[in-house]
């Protein structure tokens, strides 16, 4: 038995190339990121979605609201396993600022081992939303599942399911308002499609 997730990068912010987000309340998606939204609507709607999961953060809520209305699935949950990586003092701050930081460099040098402020490494985020996979394969067998998440996490999962380092993210994008499927069963993982812009 497997399970088909869909690993939906949320649509852009007004700030998504030039500020950290991480897990900043107030960061809600732009006009730009609105029709993203519903570009994105537009395409999953092909899919027969059995459940929705999503990141708490406003941005992700508001990329997976038009989904849930253009697939006919009436309850968003909303799981901690696919919140952004907490970035702690970094969230917020600009890539300009950020790119004077030692810890910031080392970060993305090193991201196997490196911990943000928040005290988060990739490896930690890679073993929630992995962890939270594995459960609802368990909760969802056969059907198909949308998980609305951010850029970091998701490239956290394909690392996994490619066998790749996690230093390795760098290699490949997931752009705002991408889709990444991903099969799942207890066989293992496949990676269909990566960074599928809608």
């Amino acid at each position: 038995m497997t399970t088909t997730f869909f690993l939906v990068r949320h649509a852009a912010h007004d700030n998504v190339d030039r500020c950290l987000a991480g897990r900043l309340e107030d960061m809600d998606l732009g006009r730009a990121g609105q029709v993203q939204a519903l570009q994105l609507a537009r395409r999953m709607a092909k899919e027969p979605l059995a459940a929705i999961f999503s990141s708490p953060r406003k941005r992700t809520l508001e990329t997976a609201k038009p989904i849930a209305i253009a697939c006919n699935v009436e309850q968003i949950a909303i799981c901690q396993e696919l919140d952004e990586i907490d970035y702690g003092a970094w969230s917020g701050k600009t890539f300009e600022e950020l790119n004077g930081d030692a810890a910031w460099r080392m970060w993305n040098d090193q991201r196997q081992s490196a911990r943000t402020p928040g005290g988060e490494t990739m490896q930690d985020t890679q073993q929630r939303v992995i962890g939270l996979m594995d459960a609802l394969r368990r909760q969802t067998p056969n059907q198909y599942v949308a998980l609305i998440s951010h850029a970091d996490v998701i490239k956290a999962a394909v690392c996994k399911v490619l066998g790749l380092q996690l230093g390795d993210c760098f290699r490949f994008d997931v752009e705002p308002a991408s889709i990444t499927t991903i099969v799942h069963g207890d066989w293992g993982s496949k990676l269909i499609r990566l960074n599928e812009v809608a």
